[in-house]
């Protein structure tokens, strides 16, 4: 039986799992490249195609923790500038459109964080974009629908609401900068 392109890039993270390295962060955004090159008659795909979930887990390491994720967006979905606390993520798309920021967090003489646009990326079907941990960025769906993977290094939602290590921005008074509620 042939291995569908989700086994073989679980497999090929699985085998090749250590700490985040230059070589580690490439080999996974080349198995990233390959699975989001997957035939569209996958029955996974074709599943995630016809039910369009704004989030599914498609992989949750038992061994190194690791995750993928699929994210179906609409036209217009904006996720404001956020990091990923330790964690390092890689975004890919594989159908549709997506315009990525990255975001610099600077401190002014009056101690207020503030955030300054450093770029946009507009990142097509078959492209990935890696950040790293502590890099900010934001994302907003420009396509009419979009097809996304997020692999993340570990669960978010435990960096989040039990370590509180992911930091999200708000716009307040013409600025991104942090929330003091937060």
């Amino acid at each position: 039986m042939d291995r569908t392109a989700l086994q073989s890039f679980t497999e090929d993270v699985r085998s090749r799992w250590g700490p985040l390295t230059t070589e580690l962060a490439e080999a996974c955004q080349e198995a990233m490249e390959a699975l989001l090159g997957a035939s569209a008659e996958e029955a996974w795909l074709a599943n995630l195609h016809e039910a369009a979930p704004a989030a599914a887990e498609l992989h949750r390491d038992p061994d190194h923790g690791f995750m993928l994720l699929a994210h179906t967006e609409q036209a217009g979905l904006y996720r404001p500038p956020h990091d990923h606390g330790r964690s390092w993520v890689l975004y890919g798309i594989q159908r549709g459109e997506i315009e990525m920021g990255t975001w610099a967090r600077a401190e002014g003489d009056d101690g207020e964080i503030r955030l300054v646009r450093r770029n946009t990326t507009l990142v097509r079907a078959g492209q990935v974009q890696l950040y790293l941990p502590g890099d900010i960025h934001d994302t907003r769906c420009v396509s009419d629908t979009a097809l996304l993977f997020r692999f993340t290094e570990r669960d978010l939602r435990v960096e989040d609401r039990e370590h509180r290590r992911l930091t999200r921005y708000v716009h307040r008074d013409g600025i991104w900068t942090t929330d003091p509620a937060a």
